[in-house]
């Protein structure tokens, strides 16, 4: 039996506060500590790799996906539970969401917004009901939530798409969230 899966969408990088970094980590940690699978991109770089490690080093179990052309960039970390190769980024995107069971986002940049807009509109879609957390340390996402309730209040958004997104402040109140909606 898979055990429940949540699929982390964080920067490649580490960024330029420490917090970033405790925050990741203590999401691994978390993750491992109820015995939920980490499903995440394979990188061994900056936040993915915090968080892989800190799941790892914890005992979890660790599924991580990467495209063939990442797999130097992001030093893919192959000592995962489950290490998948994928042809293109579109496929790591499809086999991370489809193998997860809830959707979680740290701090990160270009990629990890691109992750979460796709999830977003699939969600919005109807093309999956997963969970979608946003891990909102220190008020990294401050920005993206105003521009979310921007898109929202000029009509470019059903009211619902607000209702997709779960806001939490730590990974402890992210993970609190999540045992209440994965079932």
């Amino acid at each position: 039996m898979t055990p429940k899966s949540v699929c982390v969408y964080c920067g490649s990088r580490p960024g330029t506060s420490p917090v970033y970094a405790q925050c990741a980590r203590d999401l691994g940690l978390g993750l491992a500590e109820r015995g939920w699978r980490l499903v995440y991109g394979a990188g061994d770089v900056g936040l993915m790799g915090e968080v892989a490690r800190a799941a790892q080093t914890a005992g979890g179990t660790t599924f991580g996906v990467i495209p063939e052309h990442l797999v130097r960039r992001e030093v893919g970390k192959s000592d995962l539970t489950t290490y998948v190769v994928t042809e293109t980024m579109h496929e790591r995107k499809k086999v991370m969401l489809m193998n997860a069971d809830a959707v979680v986002v740290l701090p990160g940049g270009p990629g990890s917004l691109d992750e979460l807009f796709e999830v977003l509109t699939w969600r919005q879609l109807g093309l999956h009901d997963k969970p979608i957390v946003i891990v909102n340390i220190d008020g990294y996402w401050d920005k993206l939530r105003d521009l979310l309730d921007h898109v929202i209040d000029q009509g470019f958004a059903d009211a619902s798409l607000g209702d997709f997104i779960h806001w939490a402040t730590t990974p402890r109140d992210c993970l609190d969230a999540l045992r209440d909606m994965v079932r």
